[in-house]
């Protein structure tokens, strides 16, 4: 790596660093630390809430899928919108009824405290589980640009992260995202400007990628295999969208952090325009490097565009990319950590023990903040000894909050639209459900290992479909199960 390349990434480091320390002024009470005093701009989170879902994964896999195929992908962030939308005019109110900390506080007082256990425990597990992938796809971008091993960068990258969320709280973490943001979308510019540059101007390259026909958007057939199909891409991706804006706490501890219900819905539905243009962006910049010869077919797709960082662009903007990776990298590490700290402090240890003083919760949450990060740092480091021994577990994990969104969604959909349904139906439905969506994520694997072949026609489902199957069987089985006894409200 070129000195100027290795500065830019160490200013950088410094600046999140410093920022972190910032914040932590006038922190004085849990409020304070995980809901930024509920003073923070709709602007701020609006950025925040785009950097949150942007993960170093999506940097670096996006651009592969533009070079690899056409724009259907932005199918599914019509369908992104659409969710976002729902989840302003119909969630979003009920959050703001109250002095509600988490996403599941609003469901003690329809089904009782051992459902938002439940789901909090959900959340927590599969959040967990989720990004310690995206730490260790995070850190394998550092590691071949410094020549550290993985383990090392692993380490570098949730130390740092780690710091400064446990200082700043969601202060440190929605304004480290705004930086963030502008890094890697600063990045993103840049190359495409470059690629298309190196394509031979805008006018070539857009007339070699319409000639190959990789400006489709729309895909209009009707089909439950096809990843990226119209109906898929609206029905599933309006339903993820849904679930993940509207009950994974990752995101509702953003809106809550907001001033008012307005500045909420402004920020939910905003990133979800933003995001329609970053992955359009994103894309482009794949399909750009294609159209100038520098993603050839032996070519892995997910390492097109880092191998173009490192070989095309000039030192400096080299270094900027790297740091626009691992800013999304730590955009989504850094959410994670707080996000869980916060439903582990007031969902289970403020619910047992009763202590509710402010204060003590701030040093609570601190003190978990920093077990979580140190919890993912080892998560990242065992999925790296799975990848080692070339077991699927890496690529399957990615699906793990695809399979919990759909019971997620459909609980809430049930403590909203069917006033027959109690604690009990709730626990079933998200039990029945997380078991038969378990068995569809692994379907593929069972199958091929001989484990239950009657299992293939499942594995051919396309994983839109994976939240809209899942919130379908919640309601289902949530439904029938209160039908069996008299309507009762826990």
């Amino acid at each position: 790596m070129a000195p100027l390349d290795l500065a830019i990434i160490v200013l950088y480091f410094a600046g999140t660093l410093g920022l972190g320390l910032w914040v932590t002024r006038g922190q004085r009470t849990s409020g304070d630390y995980f809901l930024g005093a509920r003073d923070l701009p709709a602007w701020a989170i609006l950025l925040s809430i785009v950097a949150t879902e942007t993960s170093a994964l999506t940097v670096i896999s996006i651009p592969g899928l533009g070079a690899r195929g056409d724009l259907t992908f932005l199918q599914l962030t019509f369908g992104y919108l659409i969710g976002r939308i729902a989840v302003a005019a119909w969630l979003l109110p009920g959050y703001f009824s109250g002095q509600q900390e988490t996403a599941y506080a609003r469901l003690e007082r329809r089904f009782g405290v051992g459902t938002r256990r439940l789901l909090s425990a959900t959340f927590l597990l599969t959040r967990f589980l989720g990004d310690g992938v995206r730490v260790f796809a995070g850190a394998i971008p550092l590691s071949l640009v410094t020549g550290w091993s993985v383990p090392t960068a692993i380490l570098v990258l949730g130390t740092i992260t780690l710091f400064y969320t446990w200082a700043g709280g969601i202060k440190a973490v929605v304004w480290s995202d705004v930086m963030q943001l502008m890094v890697y979308l600063a990045g993103g510019i840049a190359a495409l400007a470059i690629a298309m540059h190196l394509a031979g101007g805008p006018a070539a390259t857009f007339g070699r990628l319409a000639e190959a026909g990789k400006l489709r958007l729309i895909n209009p057939g009707v089909s439950f295999t096809q990843t990226y199909s119209l109906l898929g891409g609206v029905v599933g991706g309006a339903l993820l969208s849904a679930a993940s804006h509207g009950t994974d706490h990752l995101i509702v501890q953003r809106l809550l952090a907001t001033r008012s219900l307005r500045d909420a819905r402004i920020a939910l539905v905003g990133s979800g325009v933003m995001i329609i243009l970053q992955f359009l962006l994103f894309l482009l910049v794949g399909q750009a490097i294609w159209a100038a010869g520098y993603a050839p077919d032996g070519m892995v797709p997910d390492t097109i565009f880092p191998r173009f960082i490192i070989t095309q662009l000039p030192h400096g903007l080299s270094g900027l990319l790297i740091a626009g990776i691992l800013a999304a990298a730590m955009g989504s590490h850094s959410s994670a950590i707080n996000a869980l700290a916060s439903s582990a402090t007031h969902d289970f240890y403020a619910s047992w023990t009763g202590r509710t003083d402010p204060h003590h919760l701030l040093r609570v949450g601190r003190l978990l903040s920093a077990i979580w990060g140190l919890g993912l740092m080892g998560a990242a480091l065992g999925f790296w000894v799975w990848a080692s021994l070339e077991t699927p577990i890496v690529v399957l994990a990615l699906s793990i909050a695809s399979v919990t969104y759909g019971a997620l969604l459909g609980t809430y959909i049930l403590a909203g639209r069917w006033a027959r349904a109690r604690g009990r139906d709730v626990v079933l439905a998200t039990a029945v459900t997380m078991v038969v969506m378990l068995l569809v994520v692994f379907a593929r694997f069972l199958a091929e290992h001989g484990f239950a072949p009657w299992l293939v026609p499942v594995a051919r489902l396309a994983w839109p479909w994976y939240v809209p199957l899942g919130t379908a069987l919640t309601l289902l089985i949530g439904i029938l199960s209160s039908l069996t006894a008299p309507s009762e409200v826990a």
